[in-house]
């Protein structure tokens, strides 16, 4: 009876870490940014980490996208939070800010402060980053312009990190702005519908499986 009882509970045991070594494998990526990660305006099955899940799944990848994002967040908010995020032992992330200190006006050198600060805490978590650039428009100046847009891909090579040119990038061949604008954005022109997030997905969607495979290397 007794060698029976330690059978079954070798059994046990065994099933338990099967079961935890299955749940383990599950990819766990936090998208860090502002509103375009947020889902300002959509639905939540409609927002950035939703949509990539759905594409992820598509795949046939075993990944869970949270969505740490923050609708009006700056690099400095994101320095801020970026520890609380890290908290959640996530195996890598997506790093998506700026556009709000370009609307702020905030000076280049005081943005890419923030940004060295994120991908030096993630690299002290030792998880790999996908960093999202941005652009600025010209009405701050060639100088401005220049500075802001060069902190992203400067930054991806001093950290190693995966570098997407940015968010819209998927749009520049999709029609005139007027076009793009009335299938793609919601009311306000600056933020994607449903159907513009999942053009964003499917463009940014190959790099997020390189930033999976990164995961334990």
């Amino acid at each position: 009876m007794l060698l029976r009882f330690r059978k079954i509970a070798t059994l046990i045991c065994v099933c338990f870490a099967l079961s935890q070594a299955n749940a383990a494998e599950t990819v766990i990526v936090a998208a860090f940014g502002d509103s375009l990660v947020h889902g300002y305006g959509l639905n939540p099955d409609d927002g950035f980490a939703p949509q990539l899940n759905r594409w992820l799944a598509e795949q046939g990848l075993d990944a869970e996208v949270l969505n740490a994002g923050v609708s009006g967040e700056t690099t400095a908010g994101g320095l801020a939070r970026i520890d609380w995020t890290l908290g959640s032992n996530p195996d890598a992330l997506i790093l998506a800010l700026g556009g709000n200190d370009v609307l702020r006006g905030l000076l280049p050198e005081e943005s890419r402060r923030n940004l060295d600060g994120i991908l030096a805490r993630t690299e002290e978590a030792g998880i790999p980053v996908l960093l999202v650039g941005q652009i600025a428009p010209g009405n701050y100046g060639t100088d401005y312009k220049r500075d802001f847009e060069a902190i992203f891909p400067e930054l991806a090579e001093k950290y190693q990190s995966l570098y997407f040119e940015r968010f819209f990038a998927a749009f520049d061949q999709a029609g005139s702005i007027e076009e793009v604008r009335g299938k793609y954005f919601q009311e306000d022109g600056l933020h994607p519908s449903p159907e513009g997030v999942a053009v964003i997905v499917a463009s940014i969607g190959p790099v997020v499986i390189e930033l999976i495979k990164r995961v334990g290397n």
